[in-house]
This record gives structure tokens, sequence and C-alpha cells, in this order.
């Protein structure tokens, strides 16, 4: 069983995203997940995170999660939103590091940008931009995954 947990900040805008790209996919083997690094429990995904996903027919319920060593232990992968998401993880839980990675890192192994633009704050447009990037690096990490 392959299980990811996906990690950004306050798991209400990019986390919730992909989680909801990756569970839409109904793939049978893979379960999954979402956190974030300073989230408050129990939080709905933002409103515009919330449009985009229904604009593109994504049926999604999301109540923002904690990252803790319960969710990361669940975990065969955790892919994280950003350098700094990673660096948190691997800080606070070092025994973490083999199976920690920025999502852009495991997919495309771009040395240099590594992280995924955070909406928050920003326009419905912002948010489709941020889920258009989630989708394309998420098609090629289901890829990854069966290999």
């Amino acid at each position: 069983m392959i299980r990811v947990l996906f990690v950004c900040t306050g798991n209400t805008c990019r986390s919730p995203m992909a989680e909801a790209i990756l569970k839409n996919k109904n793939i049978e083997g893979i379960e999954v997940k979402s956190a974030g690094v300073y989230a408050s429990a129990g939080q709905d995904a933002s409103l515009h995170a919330k449009n985009v996903l229904i604009e593109n027919e994504i049926v999604h319920n999301h109540h923002s999660t904690p990252l803790s060593e319960k969710e990361m232990e669940w975990a065969s992968h955790i892919f994280t939103m950003t350098e700094g998401h990673k660096a948190v993880i691997i800080r606070t839980y070092p025994k973490m590091i083999g199976k920690t990675f920025t999502l852009k890192e495991f997919v495309i192994d771009d040395k240099y940008d590594r992280d995924i633009m955070d909406p928050f704050g920003g326009s419905e447009g912002i948010y489709q931009e941020t889920f258009k990037e989630l989708q394309e690096l998420i098609e090629e990490l289901v890829i990854r995954l069966k290999e």
C-alpha cells in the first residue's frame, strides 16, 4: 500500500488541493491525506481552493490537520510544497528524512525551483494557477509511484 501525505503550511490551500487531486483519481493501492506544519485542527479549505476544485469537478470534504508524528508514521511518502516545509519536518523528525521530499524534487528533480507557489491571500486566478501546477505534478507523481 502506498500512503501519500501532502504537507503545506496551514493545510487550507495547497496540500488539500493536492490531496483532492490524487484522491479523485481513485487509484487502487494508493491512500492519501494532507496536513500542515502550522495548521490548526478542523479548519475548512480556503474558499478559493474549494471553488477551484468545484470548477474542476473534484469533490473534496476537507478539515485541516496539524502535522504530527502519527500522520508521518502512517505515510510511506511525505511530499511537501516547499523546501521550508521539508526542512521543518527533517529538523523536528530526523527519522523521516528517507521518505520526505518536496513534490517537485520527487517528480522532476528540479534542483533550483522546488517550491510550489502559495496562493494564500491571492485571487481565485492564482489558486487556479497553483491547481494546474499541482495537477501536472501529480500526473507525474502517479507514474513515479507505480515504477
